[in-house]
């Protein structure tokens, strides 16, 4: 079975309640929930993961290499800007990843624009809120039928 992780950086344990009208009112058991059944659908096991420590989240890239993890889709929140350690991971996992954003960081704060695991990433999806996720999911596991 193909088993794909949710990977959710810090503070996204606050959704529903931080920034309603940038983040929505959505709480995370909420997105998990729904792309736990969106995956079942699909036939993949999804495993879903919030940690607002950079170290818990490079470990858990590291575990996905060797724990039969075929992909992850990744929101790596405010370390998206700022982590080296988080790119380096990424690239060390030997996984595909697909990056997420609830808000369309491209049009916020001038230090917001710069991802530094974009680089790294099979693509991007940003700016659709809770759909991001859904939309994230769809693609690792079109990246996985990929046979071309």
């Amino acid at each position: 079975m193909t088993s794909i992780l949710v990977l959710h950086g810090p503070n996204l344990n606050l959704l529903g309640t931080r920034e309603p009208e940038i983040y929505g009112a959505t709480t995370l058991p909420e997105i998990d929930a729904g792309l736990r059944d969106q995956g079942a659908a699909a036939g993949a096991q999804v495993r879903c993961l919030q940690s607002n420590h950079e170290g818990a989240l490079i470990d858990a890239l590291q575990q996905a290499a060797t724990n039969g993890t075929h992909a992850v889709v990744f929101n790596a929140g405010g370390f998206t800007h700022t982590s080296v350690a988080l790119r380096d991971a990424i690239v060390a996992c030997g996984l595909p990843v697909i990056e997420v954003h609830l808000s369309n960081v491209a049009a916020r704060e001038e230090f917001r624009r710069v991802s530094l695991i974009a680089p790294v990433v099979v693509g991007s999806i940003a700016g659709f809120g809770r759909d991001s996720y859904r939309l994230g999911l769809e693609a690792a596991l079109a990246v996985l039928r990929r046979t071309d």
